[in-house]
């Protein structure tokens, strides 16, 4: 056909025209290399008798005093070529190389499969147990097998080789090394079964850590070697994707609120939303409507710290907001520096950031001055003195500083009438400052402190952990039943006017009601009991038990209250009608998550024996069971009809997720199981334990039932992570030692030996931390242990991370180039110990380890669930920093 040739043709032409040239440029090479061996070989041949090149043991065909040589080489050289190794020679076979070298960054399909040394069977830096070779991928050198060590001549060894011999070991040497330049192989086996060892170079590598050559990656954790195999359909590294996803994450919910160990932790502030933290978050919750339904509100977020907060205190004006922050360490071990960020819970946006470097482990207590419109903020660290500082809002500067007492300081705060009297309390005593001086002046102000005696007349102390001002001006003080003896008298004391015996055990809570009316909360009898002039109780309400105790109390609209609780509760009610959740959340260390098949629910367990599922669309908890026992992983069966729960006694369960009934109840040995997984079949269900064995089990249409089908026994150390191939017959598995090994299930749990083989097989979840798919999500100098989870969206676009410096990563998939860049989300403050995609990926779930948080992500960009829906905020969360730290 006539006619101009499309853009593709002359791109196609132009290829083929650059290989064409480059070929004709790399026979020329070869044309001069063998001009120069045969020259060299030749002036050898004038020096040394044809005879003595024959003495060794390799004589020459009959009728001909030449040696045969292999096409491509000049007649003299033989076919008998010797490698030199560091002390040994190796004789190899020299193979024809299938295409002229350099046309292709792969190996050519193998034809069979050779065997790789012992103990190095696994991917990983350990050799397996099993103690077979390990097949690997086919060489275009191949070694034989070597000459006995008496008969191979060592350098700088005395030898029984005849001098004669000398010339003939030269010769064989540079035969062999210009054979190399004539045939290049990307075989682990050219260089006598270890893995490539070539120099990095170019974008995606990094030098020492990790090795390129056409076959396979290796990179290096803790010094171990871990080789991963290239896919055959990926020729060059260079075209796989770079640069961070198209898709974005925004928080969209948090799970939980930290009441367990926390003081000052709830508020409402003039918009009607309630304020409130767990881990580096301050979430900004509106009871009722939103997206969420009835009861789910909605939620805002201010983000701006970069550790735990501890406490927060309410501007007068009700829209300023102060919260403390604890002292933590970044990823290389260095100690942060605790901080007070003053922001606007309208904008979300940080006015004033207070204390960098002036305070000690963490913020203990705050509050804002009333009697002044709040211009000052009290401030009281957690070092060994307690320092509590006077701070001018407005400007950041501290006006004066005192230590204030060894012991815990648990509240503070400014009488509301007059800003130059300040009172904190906590173990075993209650102060009341004077401030005077110093306004307008940094540093110039002074604190002079008066104590306050509970018993008069025993001369005994108690632990006040509570202030609250009544509205004639004076503090009103609620304590625990505790006492100590008084070691001494302070001459200028405030004493007790009034007292009530009011609950069993320690009063957690004290809130100030608009009618005048004061409110205790306690810890052991769960009781909320409000108090008129006088002390004398008006009205009562009991918290059920499994909310915990209270631990904080604040006035909704009406006769609305918000009860915060010691197991992380967040109560919705009256002292008439009770109280019902409407923010529930873990309370200890979480490791367990797995998400519905097909709804918007997930699964978590942890520390604290609970096993809780979550309805992602109403932000509420649909259930929970106690376990008895530590959860530490868990899936869902296919069909969603049942969910399996690895314990940490070796203990699994399956449940009924609508009844919650035990449908099996098995053990596996004694140690903690940390991974279980269902085929995508949902035909077997795979158990990984800290025996180092994976337990295969086979499951019944509907999952209630199973049996043992079999072990894949071969890793060396406890089992991390696993994942089922597409087809269900196979199983990839990551080790404690950073061992990646396969196993064949479908034929008998048999451990593959050739790992080359699988280089091309597809997975159906992508969850194992180590792997040529993601092995450039681990960090520079990472110690192994820096990922704990790692998960594959469904539609394969990206690679979620957990880490172990409180931070959520988005990469791109595959994520096979070193140094990968990703978006980082930060939030958590511990380490994160999973993450899962829903099962449409249109939201990603985190896990909190210590800080028992949960975050709900929602994906945004070409690869999500599109633009976020509405929410009930009139602004947005804080806007990231940059586009690759969120």
């Amino acid at each position: 056909m006539d006619g101009a040739a499309g853009p593709g043709e002359g791109s196609a032409r132009e290829a083929l025209q650059s290989l064409s040239r480059r070929l004709r440029v790399q026979e020329q090479e070869m044309e001069l290399v063998k001009a120069a061996l045969a020259e060299a070989l030749r002036l050898l041949r004038l020096q040394v008798p044809p005879s003595s090149l024959q003495e060794s043991g390799t004589p020459a065909p009959p009728g001909d005093s030449s040696l045969a040589a292999p096409p491509g080489l000049p007649p003299t050289c033989t076919p008998s070529l010797v490698s030199r190794g560091t002390q040994t020679e190796t004789e190899v076979e020299l193979k024809s190389s299938p295409g002229p070298p350099g046309l292709s960054n792969g190996p050519p399909a193998p034809q069979g499969a050779s065997e790789e040394p012992s103990g190095t069977q696994s991917e990983g830096g350990g050799s397996s147990s099993s103690g077979a070779g390990s097949p690997g991928p086919p060489g275009i050198l191949r070694p034989l097998q070597p000459p006995q060590r008496a008969d191979t001549p060592r350098r700088n060894s005395s030898s029984s080789s005849s001098p004669s011999e000398r010339p003939r070991q030269k010769l064989s040497r540079k035969a062999i090394s210009s054979a190399n330049l004539l045939v290049r192989s990307g075989s682990t086996e050219s260089r006598g079964g270890k893995d490539p060892l070539s120099s990095p170079g170019g974008p995606g590598s990094r030098r020492s850590n990790y090795n390129l050559e056409g076959i396979s990656v290796k990179m290096f954790l803790r010094g171990r070697p871990i080789t991963m195999y290239i896919p055959s359909g990926i020729r060059s590294l260079e075209e796989l994707p770079s640069g961070p996803p198209p898709e974005t994450l925004s928080l969209d919910w948090v799970y939980g609120y930290r009441g367990r160990d926390s003081r000052s932790n709830l508020f409402v502030l003039r918009s009607g939303e309630v304020v409130y933290f767990i881990a580096c978050v301050v979430v900004l919750y509106r009871p009722g409507g939103g997206p969420g339904g009835p009861g789910g509100g909605g939620q805002r977020h201010y983000r701006g710290h970069t550790d735990c907060v501890r406490c927060l205190a309410v501007h007068p004006d009700g829209v300023r907001v102060a919260s403390g922050q604890t002292a933590g360490v970044d990823k290389d071990g260095k100690p942060l520096q605790p901080v007070v960020h003053i922001w606007d819970s309208e904008t979300l946006l940080k006015l004033q950031e207070i204390g960098l470097g002036a305070f000690e482990r963490g913020v203990g207590a705050l509050a804002f001055s009333a009697a002044d419109q709040g211009a000052f903020l009290c401030v009281v660290d957690d070092s060994n003195e307690h320092m509590l500082s006077v701070w001018d809002c407005s400007r950041g500067m501290k006006l004066a500083e005192i230590k204030s007492t060894n012991d815990s300081v648990l509240a503070v705060g400014f009488n509301p009438r007059d800003s130059s009297c300040i009172v904190t309390s906590g173990k075993s005593h209650v102060h009341f400052w004077n401030w005077s001086g110093g306004v307008g002046v940094p540093g110039n102000g002074t604190l002079t402190r008066k104590q306050g005696v509970f018993g008069v007349s025993t001369g005994t102390r108690h632990h006040a952990r509570l202030i609250v001002f009544l509205h004639v001006g004076q503090a009103g003080l609620e304590l625990e039943s505790r006492q100590s003896p008084s070691d001494s008298k302070t001459p200028e004391t405030y004493g007790i006017v009034a007292q009530a015996h009011a609950h069993e055990g320690s009063i957690f809570a004290l809130c100030l009601r608009r009618d005048g009316t004061v409110l205790s909360g306690g810890g052991r009898d769960r009781r909320l009991v409000q108090w008129g002039p006088g002390l004398v109780a008006l009205q009562e309400a009991e918290i059920p038990e499994h909310f915990g105790a209270v631990r904080a109390i604040a006035e909704g609209p009406g006769s609305e209250l918000l009860v915060g609780t010691t197991k992380n509760a967040l109560l919705r009610g009256d002292l008439a009608q009770g109280f019902s959740p409407v923010i529930q959340g873990h309370t200890d260390e979480l490791w367990g998550l797995c998400t519905h098949p097909s709804q918007n629910r997930f699964l978590t367990c942890g520390h604290d024996r609970q096993l809780c599922l979550w309805d992602g669309e109403s932000h509420a908890l649909a259930w929970s069971l106690d376990l008895k026992e530590t959860g530490l992983c868990a899936d869902f069966h296919p069909s969603g009809a049942v969910v399996a729960v690895g314990l940490n006694t070796g203990r699994w369960l399956v449940l009924d997720t609508e009844t919650r009934e035990i449908v099996s109840d098995v053990i596996d040995g004694n140690e903690q199981l940390s991974v279980v997984r269902y085929s995508p079949d949902g035909l077997y269900l795979a158990i990984g334990s800290h025996d180092n064995v994976i337990y295969i089990y086979s499951v019944s249409s509907d999952g209630a039932k199973s049996s043992r089908f079999g072990r894949c026994m071969g890793h060396s150390s406890f089992i991390t992570h696993l994942d089922w191939s597409k087809d269900g017959n196979f199983i990839m598995s990551n080790s404690g030692d950073y061992e990646i090994l396969y196993w064949d299930v479908a034929g008998g749990c048999k451990q593959l030996k050739n790992r080359y083989e699988s280089r091309d097989r597809e997975w159906a979840t992508y969850t194992c931390v180590l792997g040529f798919h993601v092995y450039g999500v681990w960090p520079d100098g990472s110690d192994g242990t820096d990922i704990n989870s790692l998960c594959r969206s469904h539609n394969e676009r990206v690679v979620a991370v957990a880490d172990d410096f409180c931070k959520v990563h988005l990469f791109q998939y595959p994520c096979a180039r070193a140094k990968a860049p990703s978006r980082m989300y930060g939030g958590h403050g511990s380490h994160v110990t999973s993450v899962r995609f829903t099962h449409d990926d249109s939201h990603l779930v985190s896990l909190g380890g210590k800080d028992a948080s949960i975050f709900q992500w929602r994906m945004l960009g070409a690869g999500g669930a599109g633009p976020a829906p509405a929410t009930p905020s009139r602004t947005p969360s804080l806007s990231p920093a940059s586009s690759l730290d969120v």
